[in-house]
């Protein structure tokens, strides 16, 4: 059978945590952690998934996940007459009383998913990398390549090799994964660019089958961290039954060469913010204008963006910046920053290299700078956040990576505690 005619269901894991994401997911799931304005972080694994032409989709969830349940539930919805659907699943405790042990235990706690659809084909993707990707070309080398498991994968310079899962590749077939390394120190290059290693990026084909036997084995195994990276892929490497998708080859509708190839893990903080200053530049770095390949999203009933002088007279400004629908820019200045939607910048008021979400008020006069607040939060007319690190602490604010970051709902103290 060839690719084009086997059955294809895509799970999408979605229960991480997000520890290294807090305060942004102190109440929600990280794959549901808003990105880009009008985004959530599973928006792109979702759109790139419904791009490559795979529309029977469930997205395991677990924890916190009320807010990630109710935006897939509200913006994905397909025509069901065909038998189309994209459906959160939450864990079930179906085979025993605990949660998910990890993401392989994810899956095989959820085959009664596998044996009702009956697929040929399974593509497992993570839910908070942000990165364009035609899965369909991935299936047909998979097809092709008679492996029973591929792993896609992305070239790192060699000396990061020591922060990924790093796949060695067979000398004489590239394609065929020799060894699965964890965060490697003496690592051995690629053939073609010894300066360089595959880096797993936590996407994966399986044969259906191979894929229940895998999770089902691994169940009773004791020791296994019950992980599809750390526990399914190296079982599949030592049968000689593991291939490799190298990303280079992945060509997208409507990428550029700048944009080409871009994927951002943004598990950190950090990665968080940096992922967003790749948006605001005049030729970004990834673009999300690339109307061949769209990320879709629901942003609910905003208004257009509206910028006005304020009500003392003091002009607008904007430079390099993402503004959201419902964004209000009121005699404010805004630069290299991203707002959400509803946002509000009152006269005088400066933004600079900022994450603004959803319904942040930014009174007048006050400075943000080198910040990320979350949903709610009020700056009052004058205050400061970013301007001085130790001050940002006093009052309570989480300072990391240079970055003051305020998590949902959290209040501006007016007297910083002694």
């Amino acid at each position: 059978m060839t690719a084009s005619r086997k059955k294809v269901l895509a799970i999408v894991l979605a229960g991480g945590e997000g520890k290294r994401l807090m305060p942004l997911t102190a109440d929600r799931a990280k794959p549901g952690v808003p990105f880009g304005g009008i985004y959530r972080l599973i928006d792109f694994a979702l759109s790139n998934v419904v791009n490559s032409g795979y529309l029977q989709i469930v997205v395991l969830t677990q924890y916190k996940s009320h807010s990630l349940d109710r935006h897939v539930t509200q913006t994905w919805r397909m025509s069901t007459m065909l038998g189309n659907y994209v459906t959160p699943v939450p864990a079930q405790q179906r085979v025993g009383k605990h949660w998910y042990l990890g993401s392989a235990d994810a899956i095989f706690q959820s085959l009664n998913l596998l044996r009702d659809e009956k697929p040929d084909i399974v593509v497992v993707v993570g839910a908070d990398h942000v990165y364009r990707m035609d899965f369909s070309q991935m299936v047909d080398q998979h097809v092709e390549s008679g492996a029973a498991c591929t792993v896609a994968a992305i070239r790192q310079p060699i000396g990061m090799a020591d922060q990924f899962g790093v796949i060695d590749v067979q000398p004489d077939d590239p394609r065929r994964i020799r060894e699965f390394l964890e965060k490697p120190t003496d690592p051995v290059g690629l053939p073609d660019s010894p300066g360089e290693v595959l880096a797993s990026m936590g996407n994966y084909v399986f044969d259906a089958d191979a894929l229940v036997e895998a999770v089902t084995r691994d169940a009773t195994e004791a020791g296994s961290k019950h992980d599809m990276g750390g526990d399914i892929v190296p079982a599949f490497v030592r049968r000689d039954q593991a291939g490799v998708y190298d990303f280079k080859d992945n060509s997208v509708p409507g990428a550029t060469a700048r944009d080409r190839g871009y994927w951002r893990d943004v598990g950190t903080i950090g990665s968080y913010y940096a992922a967003h200053m790749d948006l605001v530049s005049p030729l970004p770095v990834f673009n999300l204008y690339n109307f061949d390949w769209p990320i879709f999203t629901s942003y609910g009933p905003q208004p257009p963006v509206k910028i006005t002088p304020g009500e003392d007279g003091h002009a607008s400004r904007t430079l390099e910046s993402l503004l959201s629908p419902g964004v209000v820019i009121s005699g404010g200045s805004v630069n290299r920053s991203v707002l959400s939607p509803a946002a509000f910048i009152g006269s005088g008021a400066e933004v600079t290299d900022a994450v603004l979400l959803n319904d942040v008020r930014i009174g007048a006069g006050a400075i943000v700078r080198n910040a990320i607040l979350d949903k709610n939060v009020v700056v009052p007319p004058g205050a400061r956040i970013g301007v001085d690190p130790e001050e940002d602490r006093a009052r309570g604010f989480v300072v990391e990576d240079g970055l003051t970051i305020l998590g949902k709902d959290q209040t501006y103290p007016s007297i910083v505690p002694a």
